[in-house]
């Protein structure tokens, strides 16, 4: 870290100490400005396929962010993304945005002050890991990590290493959810008993056969830790656009919707229950899914899940065809719904009610991606730091090893592991395929 920033200070010392010595020459004023090239965070993108491909776009509109080098392990999906870069910011061919194959050599460029990270998701804590020892401050999509041992991983080399971690739980950012949670916060609807959290339901795969990978993708290292499987289109992502991939319906790479949006919806659950010791995470656990009996996707497709907390207050996390899609607060005298640009409350007033000097107000940010920036600069907490991220993806995982052992699990949430059964504990991490580890 004090690297970093010793670099960035000669910098600019150096700028002006130029500019002294060759007086009278003209420098821009753009060399001095706020958003000036010493001023300007520099990223490193790994990932940029429908998600990357989009958080690229978004950061190419801050002007005091310069992103430098793309990795990718599909070279049609690199090349679209330098181009990008490079028409953006008006350089020319073969010039200006650097393209990676291999992520740790994007990591190991002095010159890369943070990383985006959007990966699949059973790439997110190895490459973490990798970029917090790199000094690297880092933003990860959402989920976390595949595994709830990752997650720890994450979190404690975070604050060992000292640098900024976001999660891509953007919602945090959303002024609807934050209102939301306020109101439970404040028990303006009542003490809190029940939330009720609505997912989407995953569909159905055919059975497919493998086919030739594709020339531009290196297959072998999108692979890279988890299990190895031949070949499906339709099983990694699609060669000719940015639609939806497969690998977010198979089991060894994702859980399915409960991290896909189980990260944004329990996420916001949480953040209305509160930071309480007793919210930390749930006491038990019980899940029931329907799994699909044959074709290339393997995720649950209807679920049930129940958590219970110390405080006996009890989440409901199912399908959208129990629950609605989106979170539901319900209180003794009432109740808040909220989802992506909809809340409704029980009694309508609610809606307009407001908050006093005595009352819990919550993390203020619109914006998610320039909070992430803000804070890189401050070296102040974001709006969704790693040690909640950490603890939203627990709590998505644990519903995921609930829904696979069909048991009621008892769940510590201090040490982060089962009660009584070693066996469950097992599902805490993963074996990693050589030679890949954390």
């Amino acid at each position: 870290m004090s690297e970093k920033y010793s670099r960035r200070k000669f910098i600019k010392t150096g700028t002006v100490i130029f500019a002294a010595s060759s007086f009278p020459f003209i420098v821009p004023k753009s060399v001095f400005g706020k958003n000036s090239p010493s001023n300007r965070i520099t990223l490193g993108f790994i990932g940029v396929g429908r998600m990357g491909r989009g958080d690229l776009r978004e950061l190419l509109g801050f002007d005091d962010v310069q992103i430098i080098a793309v990795c990718d392990v599909d070279k049609k999906r690199l090349l679209d993304a330098k181009a990008l870069v490079d028409s953006h910011y008006g350089q020319k061919k073969k010039t200006g945005c650097d393209t990676y194959n291999d992520y740790r050599e994007l990591l190991d460029r002095k010159d890369i002050d943070a990383v985006v990270i959007v990966t699949p998701d059973h790439w997110h804590g190895i490459i973490a890991a990798d970029a917090a020892k790199a000094g690297k401050d880092i933003f990860l999509q959402k989920p976390m990590t595949r595994t709830i041992h990752e997650g720890r991983v994450i979190a404690d080399l975070v604050k060992q290493y000292g640098v900024i971690l976001q999660v891509g739980s953007q919602q945090r950012s959303e002024e609807n959810f934050r209102f939301a949670c306020e109101l439970v916060r404040n028990e303006k609807i009542g003490k809190l008993h029940t939330v009720r959290v609505g997912l989407p339901i995953d569909p159905v795969g055919k059975i497919e056969k493998p086919t030739r990978i594709p020339e531009s993708l290196d297959y072998e290292q999108w692979i890279g830790p988890a299990v190895f499987k031949p070949y499906i289109e339709k099983r990694v992502h699609p060669q000719d656009d940015y639609s939806r991939p497969g690998w977010m319906r198979v089991r060894d790479f994702t859980a399915g919707m409960i991290t896909n949006w189980g990260a944004h919806h329990l996420d916001i659950a949480r953040w209305g229950m509160g930071e309480a010791p007793e919210m930390s995470g749930p006491i038990q656990i019980e899940g029931s899914a329907m799994y699909p009996k044959d074709g290339i996707w393997d995720v649950p497709g209807k679920f049930h899940i129940k958590y219970k907390y110390a405080n006996d207050v009890k989440m409901y996390c199912t399908d959208q065809d129990e629950n609605r899609q989106g979170i539901k607060f319900e209180g003794a005298n009432g109740w808040v719904f909220v989802k992506r640009n909809n809340i409704e409350t029980y009694p309508k007033s609610l809606l307009n009610a407001g908050f006093g000097p005595s009352d819990i107000r919550l993390y203020s940010n619109n914006n998610h991606k320039a909070n992430f920036i803000e804070c890189i600069k401050t070296r102040s907490e974001p709006v969704a730091p790693v040690d909640n991220g950490h603890r939203s993806n627990i709590t998505c995982l644990i519903g995921e090893i609930a829904m696979e052992t069909n048991k009621k699990l008892m769940w510590d949430f201090k040490k982060e592991q089962f009660i009584g059964d070693e066996n469950v504990n097992r599902l805490i991490t993963r074996l990693y395929r050589d030679p890949w580890s954390i």
